[in-house]
């Protein structure tokens, strides 16, 4: 469009053949009207006619053909920016197909990533729930084994306790047989021998217990030696047949006595009842104090 001017300066010299020969034929018929004689007849009006009107298309027409050429001009400069426009359209189209894929990609990879972020997720859970299960397993081991040797240690120390109460019974019977006996250096010897085994029994949680004779009976920490006999209100011991114990402040076995007024009196001999069990040994283990 810029170049239209000077396309139209550089058209003049092709434009002035025309207008000369339109010049021509104005002049052909003037000169045809001035030399014909008056009245023109058809034929002189129609020659004069046929040069002026040829005159004036042959003027005009360069600037049709110039109309007519400027007219295909615009036209083609409208189809070259369209054409500019549809290759700026299709770079566009290009771009965009361009960022589509990248974003495909993006989220190809995105995807990938989140699967690969699942796994990992999935392993953990089933690593810590396999490590969860180790645990409970090397736990319950444990406590299984703990509880077996804790059985054992109860179970050695109700027999420990059983023949350390035995040894009391048979060390009274001793002494007991002692003061039947009625020698009194040998009643000294054994009593001093059975306080000895008290005391060491006592430093163990181990205290034995008897009734003094004279003293009222008491039916939770005295049983008679026929343990299936009443025993009357206000009675009163006599003699005691065989010393009570207590482990750890927990009474294991009442002291077995002979009553006043009894017909037979049972005097020595370990008894027969109230042996410690497992159902009357104290709860609380006392191997911390035995070692």
């Amino acid at each position: 469009m810029a170049n239209q001017p000077d396309a139209r300066l550089s058209k003049w010299p092709t434009v002035a053949p025309f207008i000369g020969s339109a010049l021509f034929l104005d002049f052909l018929g003037w000169w045809i009207l001035r030399t014909s004689p008056q009245p023109l007849t058809n034929l002189t009006g129609g020659m004069i006619s046929v040069c002026v009107l040829g005159g004036a298309v042959i003027c005009v027409l360069p600037f049709l053909l110039d109309a007519k050429a400027q007219l295909r001009m615009d036209e083609i400069d409208t189809l070259a920016v369209s054409t500019k426009q549809i290759a700026d359209v299709q770079k566009v189209v290009d771009q965009i197909t361009t960022a589509t894929a990248q974003w495909m990609t993006v989220q190809e990879h995105s995807t990938r990533s989140v699967e690969a972020a699942k796994t990992v997720a999935d392993d953990m859970t089933a690593e810590a729930k396999r490590f969860a299960e180790f645990m409970s397993k090397a736990n319950d081991r444990e406590k299984a084994a703990l509880k077996l040797e804790t059985d054992k240690l109860r179970r050695a120390e109700t027999d420990w306790l059983e023949v350390l109460v035995r040894i009391l019974d048979h060390v009274h019977a001793l002494q007991q047989a002692a003061v039947r006996s009625g020698q009194k250096n040998v009643i000294e010897q054994l009593t001093n021998f059975q306080a000895a085994c008290h005391d060491s029994a006592r430093r163990v949680g181990l205290t034995p217990f008897a009734a003094d004779a004279g003293s009222a009976f008491e039916t939770e920490n005295h049983i008679p030696v026929e343990s299936e006999r009443e025993v009357e209100d206000g009675a009163k011991i006599e003699h005691t047949v065989a010393v009570g114990f207590t482990y750890q402040g927990q009474q294991i076995r009442r002291a077995v006595v002979t009553l006043e007024g009894d017909s037979q009196a049972a005097h020595g001999g370990p008894p027969v009842e109230e042996q410690p069990a497992d159902s009357e040994a104290p709860d609380q283990s006392p191997q911390g104090e035995l070692l």
